[in-house]
């Protein structure tokens, strides 16, 4: 990496100013400006062990909340019940437990996706992951209810920062031409998690094998295990190059460069050409948060909105059918609480399955036709699912399969919404604004979701929840119509080329378009 002097301000400068031809070194840190070539490195990449370990270190994050989504819709009726050491509803479970937990995890994103960008991604992905674990042992011995709902607040919290660094990290670590299927992929890796909680909650719901009052705690135990196997292996993923770089560490971003190249030389076997593209930087150590706001807003309009609808019509959706479903099952088919998981498991399929199978579309189709296409055809079968509900002509077999089928579509849009909010802005602003559309999108949808679908389907009509599934749809068709009118072809470009880092020196990328 070459490194020239410059000028200290800029967009975003927060005082850092001296004169040209300075370099200024604060703590370790040079804040000047550099010529590199760690983002063309990095792109060219091919797929290795080093890929592997950022996949599983960061990744599995989605299976933690899956894991926790689940659990909490199908122990809905055991809490509820005399003797589970807690007085509250199964409505308060599926509706307001499930609010705070996604209120949660909109502030949490909100709070960690500013500190990642100041911080960097490691730190930040190693205390948001602590703060899941602590809340989430601290569900399990729950005593009251208002304990059980502050628990289920600070699960979210820790879940939402995890969002905004988890996925800054890996689209900044991933080659561009596999960044589309794999950030798909590990996003619908939530319904991994999910159906091991359906089914793990049957056996441990189970009032002939454990006591009312001890099975679902167990449940959330479940979820620490996890969460500390997960902790163990993350302390080997490195620190975004990428960020290390803008904030003045140039040294700590080639030797991650360096070792992954020569992991990928010593594994392939093969001698890695020198890239010729290379980007000129004014370094930051942080960035104002009025530049990142304004950056979104003002420089970037059409992709702000195209952020809001994708996470508004996802986050509706999901919430409300993942917290709600085992409450559908057993009010209007009579399932009896200890066997919603297997339905569930059966839905959680074809959520995975749709991300495994049409993401590697999204980088060789292309972003545009494929996440409208998702969410599109999703909403209609949607529409289809709430007609044969409201006629009566489902069962509940029937109903499970139509939302496998749906899901199947859905789940592959609503991970797609992650991939573009985290490639379509500058990298300074990358995590914060994961972090703002996921909180707000979350906030409007996620909150209000499984709020509305408790309230409908409470009433035991159909044609109330035949008009829940149908916001639902509706939210989902709008959002691919968005898509088709401003989405961005994102597909196999690197990040820099997508959305100019704001310490850029120069207009575009030397070697690539302008964004």
């Amino acid at each position: 990496m070459s490194s020239t002097a410059g000028q200290g301000t800029g967009p975003g400068g927060t005082g850092d100013d001296h004169a040209p031809g300075e370099t200024v070194s604060r703590g370790g840190v040079q804040t000047g400006t550099i010529s590199t070539k760690v983002p063309a490195r990095l792109d060219r990449l091919p797929w290795s062990g080093w890929h592997w370990r950022i996949v599983i270190g960061l990744g599995t994050v989605w299976i933690l909340d899956g894991l926790e989504v689940t659990i909490v819709g199908n122990i809905a009726g055991r809490l509820s019940q005399k003797g589970s050491g807690l007085a509250i509803s199964a409505a308060q479970v599926s509706g307001l437990a499930a609010a705070l937990y996604v209120a949660g995890a909109c502030t949490g994103a909100l709070f960690f996706g500013w500190l990642t960008d100041r911080h960097g991604r490691k730190k930040l992905f190693m205390l948001t992951l602590c703060v899941y674990l602590a809340a989430t042992a601290l569900t399990a011995v729950s005593w009251t209810a208002w304990f059980f709902f502050l628990c289920r607040f600070f699960t979210g919290f820790g879940i939402g920062g995890e969002y905004a660094a988890i996925n800054s990290a890996i689209d900044e670590l991933i080659p561009s031409r596999h960044r589309g299927r794999i950030d798909i992929i590990i996003n619908g890796s939530f319904w991994i998690g999910a159906g091991a909680g359906a089914l793990v909650s049957v056996p441990l719901l189970n009032t002939s094998l454990l006591p009312v009052n001890v099975g679902w705690r167990l449940a959330f135990g479940l979820g620490v295990v996890l969460g500390l196997v997960i902790l163990l292996v993350r302390r080997h993923v490195p620190e975004s190059p990428r960020w290390l770089f803008i904030h003045g560490r140039n040294r700590e971003a080639e030797e991650v460069v360096a070792e992954a190249e020569r992991i990928v030389q010593d594994e392939k076997q093969v001698v890695l050409d020198e890239p010729d593209q290379s980007i000129t930087i004014r370094q930051r150590r942080s960035i104002g948060f009025v530049t990142i706001a304004r950056t979104m807003v003002r420089l970037y309009p059409g992709r702000t909105v195209l952020g809001l609808s994708l996470f508004i019509g996802q986050a509706f959706l999901y919430n409300a059918v993942t917290f709600g479903y085992a409450t559908i099952l057993t009010t209007f088919f009579a399932v009896p609480n200890g066997f919603t998981g297997y339905y569930f498991a059966v839905i959680c399929v074809g959520n995975f399955m749709g991300p495994l199978l049409l993401g590697p579309l999204f980088d060789s189709v292309g972003r545009k036709p494929m996440i409208s296409g998702t969410y599109l055809l999703s909403g209609v079968l949607l529409l289809g699912t709430a007609a044969l509900f409201r006629s009566g002509a489902l069962s509940a077999v029937t109903l499970t399969l139509c939302w496998t089928v749906v899901l199947f579509f859905a789940s592959a849009g609503a991970s797609s919404a992650y991939l573009t909010v985290s490639e379509v802005f500058p990298m300074e602003t990358r995590a914060l604004a994961i972090a703002f559309f996921y909180a707000v999108g979350t906030a409007v949808g996620g909150i209000s979701g499984p709020l509305i679908f408790a309230d409908l389907v409470s009433t035991g009509k159909t044609a109330d929840t035949a008009l829940a599934f149908s916001l639902g749809a509706a939210l989902m068709i709008a959002a691919g119509v968005v898509e088709l009118f401003l989405g961005v072809k994102a597909e196999r470009r690197g990040l820099e080329s997508i959305a100019m880092p704001l310490t850029a020196e120069e207009p575009e990328v030397s070697g690539t378009a302008p964004a």
